[in-house]
């Protein structure tokens, strides 16, 4: 059983030494001066068969062990962190929106006239000039239609030039009393008639002429056209739904976005004086334009005002469609609050930043203008000059201690606060 204590009591010693951090001395100390008599002789035969030697004597009192941990720090250590400061300096005025391209002209290519498709002189998805060949349609009915039409008007023509004949010989013998009024009038009757009818086949030729060009579709706008659904062969008619292809206008294109109410003003002013620049960037290209429209009607669900940007596109950046972001410039702020956007972090109570006084973070509350890209004018909460923190965050609470530390390689990129 000594053999049993013995053990016991040296394992409890180094389990308690290693969760104490005292020496092993004082724990071998302790268990001398609180064990019983025979325990510690059980202890100590143990340790002299061990070789460890019996345990010493003189040990730390418990009130000198009492005192032992006084020399550790008290409170948390302090969270290291990367900081900048705030500026005062001039900053862009930009609004950033995400915009969809769209066409200025989207034209749906229709047949206006029932007949069967008998050429298709472009391919899908070429790009076309106005005025191009894209379809042409069976147009041998109407050209029959219009000789016969014209035949008529020859004929109208003779019957006409015999009827002046007619009104001036009636008119002169009802002048020398050979004839009648009656028969005069006839006569002058018959020649309006047959001007009427030779009108009315000119008329019918024009419309025949009219039918016979619809059989040649042509580009009505340069762009791109798209899927072409009728083949040759196909018969088409001008009540159809389905369009024969669609051609939209490419260079210049429009960019449709939404302005919120609270810089729509700001927007209005600038319009009013200087064109106003937008930028949109797709795949690391960047296409230029101005705003060209801006709707007369607030929309109240949103709380915005949709506005067009007319943009240059001969490279075709910028596909209809397709969503891409949106700089619009309004002009240069003077003296603005300017900080990194990565230290500003989002709460339940809105935004703020930590700001370090004399070795400690603090909480302050701010008011965001706007954001552009890795910076941030803030227009309430900050003087500047303040530092204030980039990295580390997470581990932060409002008067925690922090260690500022050297900017890592990406210190500079935007980072969020997972609690935000």
């Amino acid at each position: 059983m000594k053999w049993v204590w013995g053990l016991v009591v040296l394992v409890g010693a180094a389990i308690a030494s290693a969760y104490t951090g005292y020496d092993h001395g004082y724990v071998q100390g302790a268990y001398k001066a609180y064990a019983p008599a025979p325990l510690v002789h059980a202890v100590d035969g143990v340790r002299e068969k061990l070789g460890l030697g019996a345990a010493h004597a003189t040990t730390p009192a418990p009130a000198a062990v009492a005192a032992a941990p006084a020399g550790r720090p008290s409170g948390p250590p302090p969270v290291p962190v990367e900081t900048a400061k705030v500026e005062r300096r001039a900053a862009p005025i930009i609004i950033d929106a995400v915009g969809s391209v769209q066409p200025i002209a989207s034209i749906q290519i229709k047949a206006r006239i029932d007949t069967q498709v008998v050429g298709i002189h472009v391919a899908e998805g070429a790009l076309v000039k106005e005025g191009d060949l894209l379809v042409t349609l069976d147009d041998r009915t109407l050209k029959a239609q219009v000789a016969q039409v014209e035949a008529q008007i020859l004929r109208d023509r003779a019957q006409l030039e015999q009827a002046y004949r007619d009104r001036e010989r009636a008119i002169d013998l009802a002048a020398r009393k050979v004839t009648s009024d009656v028969l005069r009038d006839n006569a002058i009757t018959a020649a309006k008639a047959q001007e009427a009818v030779l009108a009315a086949d000119i008329a019918s030729l024009d419309n025949l002429k009219a039918q016979l060009s619809f059989t040649r579709i042509t580009a009505p706008v340069s762009g791109r056209i798209g899927s072409i659904n009728a083949k040759v062969g196909a018969i088409v008619r001008a009540a159809d739904v389905a369009p024969i292809a669609l051609v939209n206008q490419i260079d210049p294109i429009y960019i449709a976005f939404a302005v919120p109410q609270a810089t729509f003003y700001e927007l209005r002013a600038v319009i009013g004086s200087n064109p106003v620049k937008v930028e949109a960037t797709i795949g690391g290209a960047v296409s230029t334009g101005e705003v060209a429209f801006v709707e007369n009607t607030m929309d109240l669900t949103t709380g915005t005002v949709l506005v067009k940007a007319r943009m240059s596109n001969g490279a075709e950046q910028l596909w209809p469609g397709v969503f891409v972001p949106v700089k619009v410039s309004l002009g240069i702020q003077q003296n603005a609050v300017v900080v990194p956007t990565n230290a500003v972090q989002v709460g339940q109570d809105g935004s703020y930043v930590f700001v370090i006084r004399e070795g400690r973070a603090h909480v302050v509350k701010v008011t965001i203008a706007r954001t552009i890209g890795a910076e941030t004018v803030v227009s309430d909460g900050l003087n500047g000059g303040e530092d204030v923190v980039t990295s580390g965050q997470l581990r932060l609470v409002s008067g925690a201690p922090v260690a500022v530390r050297r900017p890592s390689a990406t210190a500079g990129e935007p980072s969020r606060d997972p609690r935000g």
